[in-house]
């Protein structure tokens, strides 16, 4: 009987296939006490587990295939980054040390101390990160426990292909699709891409790393789908709908034929895309359209450049403060970061944003906030304002990074007055010290992002300070709407055509090209269809997206006449019914 799986869309496209059930690779832990004379025995137990962690990943990385994604790379080092966190390996030593808990039992209580921790935290990018630490622990699990790869289940259940199946398994004819629980970076790495077309997982979110590597590989994928690998069987035929993000299963002879008649129109529509790659982005009446791409890690630079990018619009350094919640990078180890990902660019801008992060998201017991809306606390600027120290590490680390090539400084969630104040003097003090010490170092446009209805509404003090705006469309119109967009049951009220929201984004860009300055969207809204004629009509000049979503959005400029969109544009800002904004 067909019956489809909702889910997330997190990489859009189609795709058709058996069913390959990727057996849970979760481990029994035993739960007892120790005598106090086996407790070096009991610590020396993890850390062995984690150093044969520590040599797999590397050696999978040694390993790595030449036409791996950067993503997954990147990926493996946050693994490698939270085996030597300090607060998991510390937390560990304390269950064993002061309550007795065998090994085991302090792994996994320590996991769930630092795991709720990530619950609270407010990006969406970093909260994923609580299923990377699931994998790690899991994989120390695994190697004390003498089990170097997922068990297969009873023979009573139907089986569920292994790593190594896949990996024997070069006669395989058909497309298969990965159903699991959730996968990992290392276990991705592990399946070979000429064979499988596609994945689905019962947890993850758009920003988790199964959507990433999906994302980086074209591949589609549906994250968040629940319980589907419990409802699929071994081999059953399925589908992929990336685009609407559900799993349909055993698929009748009539919808086969309609995702296959689909999925050939999306392949030969991307084959007339990617003639686009070189193609300047230049609507119909000669407006210059800038398509930047947004970055997480510094590897993600090539895929940018492929993509066809003309530089970065967001690079968000959150990742190298990830897992690094009692030791944060120095200005040395942020430099070669920057660095690469500016040399990566072969001479095209990088606009690099200062941490985005808070007291919602701690990085150790000293950052830990305990106050009932942490989407309103410590958080992006005021978290670094709060500690000039590390703010200015930041910022010396970017401003010699800037030796090397276009680089552009921006700061989150401005929106006071005294803030833009402290920044600037935080950046000349920066500044100064680079001086003194005769370092070498470039110039750096400075920015800031406008993601509170208070930078909106004070646009033009903002101007008087900065040499460009970068609107986050995400944020703005979370604390526009009153919207936690992490949570269900307000989500259907997350709507980036409210009239409220339009008229913000309508000023901000109205101003900014009045006064000569540039401005760019970069959230979720410069990578949606639906938005680019609206936002070209409005006067916008410059997206920044998810390099995936390039060539898709540059046809769209390619069609557009500004002329006409903008005419157009006046009248959906005037009209606050549903229907205008309904015709986007």
């Amino acid at each position: 009987m067909t019956f489809s799986v909702p889910g997330l869309a997190v990489a859009r496209g189609i795709a058709i296939g058996r069913a390959v059930l990727v057996g849970s690779s979760r481990v029994e832990v035993a739960h007892y006490f120790v005598e106090p004379h086996q407790i070096e025995d009991e610590i020396e137990r993890v850390r062995r587990g984690r150093n044969a962690v520590v040599e797999e990943l590397q050696r999978l990385q040694g390993e790595m295939p030449q036409d791996a994604p950067p993503e997954l790379t990147a990926l493996l080092d946050v693994h490698l980054m939270l085996l030597q966190d300090e607060m998991l390996t510390s937390g560990v030593k304390h269950w064993i040390t002061e309550r007795l808990y065998n090994a085991e039992w302090a792994l996994t209580t320590q996991l769930e101390v630092i795991g709720r921790q990530f619950d609270e935290m407010e990006d969406d990018y970093l909260r994923e990160r609580k299923a990377d630490l699931e994998q790690v622990v899991d994989r120390i699990l695994r190697h004390m426990k003498g089990v170097a790869h997922p068990v297969a289940p009873p023979a009573s259940s139907p089986r569920r292909k292994t790593q190594q199946d896949l990996l024997l398994d070069d006669t395989v004819d058909v497309p298969l699709v990965l159903v699991a629980h959730d996968l990992s970076p290392a276990d991705l790495l592990q399946f070979k891409k000429s064979v499988f077309a596609g994945f689905v997982t019962d947890v993850g979110g758009k920003t988790s790393h199964t959507a990433i590597v999906a994302r980086s590989m074209d591949i589609p994928a549906v994250v968040g789908a629940r319980s589907a690998s419990q409802l699929v069987r071994q081999d059953d035929w399925v589908i992929i709908d990336g685009d609407a993000g559900v799993m349909i299963v055993d698929p009748s002879p009539i919808i086969l034929a309609e995702y296959g008649f689909r999925q050939r129109q999306i392949e030969l529509e991307r084959e007339r895309l990617a003639r686009l790659r070189h193609t300047p982005a230049v609507t119909v009446d000669g407006q210059k359209v800038d398509l930047l791409a947004n970055i997480e890690m510094p590897g993600d630079a090539v895929t940018a450049v492929a993509a066809g990018a003309v530089g970065v619009g967001l690079f968000r350094t959150e990742f190298l403060f990830m897992g690094r919640l009692g030791n944060l990078p120095d200005e040395e180890e942020q430099y070669h970061a920057y660095r690469e990902a500016v040399e990566g660019m072969q001479g095209l801008p990088v606009t690099i944003r200062t941490i985005d992060i808070g007291a919602d998201k701690p990085l150790d017991k000293a950052h830990k906030d305990d106050s009932l809306n942490p989407a309103l606390g410590l958080r992006a600027i005021r978290w670094s304002l709060a500690d000039p120290a590390m703010f200015r590490t930041q910022l010396r680390a970017v401003m010699r990074a800037a030796a090397h090539g276009q680089v552009n400084i921006l700061f989150p969630m401005l929106a006071h007055p005294s803030e833009i104040t402290q920044t600037l003097a935080q950046v000349r003090l920066a500044r100064a010290e680079l001086d003194a010490r005769g370092a070498v170092h470039g110039p750096a446009r400075l920015g800031a992002m406008i993601e509170v209805p208070a930078a909106a509404l004070m646009v033009r003090h903002f101007l008087r300070h900065f040499d460009f705006l970068s609107i986050g469309t995400n944020d703005l119109i979370q604390y526009t709407l009153a919207i936690d967009r992490a949570d269900e049951s307000v989500a259907h009220l997350y709507d980036p055509m409210h009239p409220a929201v339009l008229r913000l984004v309508a000023d901000v860009i109205a101003e900014c090209r009045a006064q000569g300055k540039g401005v760019s969207v970069c959230g979720e809204a410069a990578g949606d269809l639906a938005m680019t004629r609206l936002l070209l009509g409005l006067g916008l000049r410059s997206f920044s997206m998810h390099p995936a979503q390039i060539l898709a959005i540059k046809q769209e400029v390619l069609r557009a006449d500004t002329r006409k969109l903008s005419v157009w544009a006046r009248t959906v800002l005037d009209d606050e019914g549903a229907e205008t904004r309904a015709a986007i």
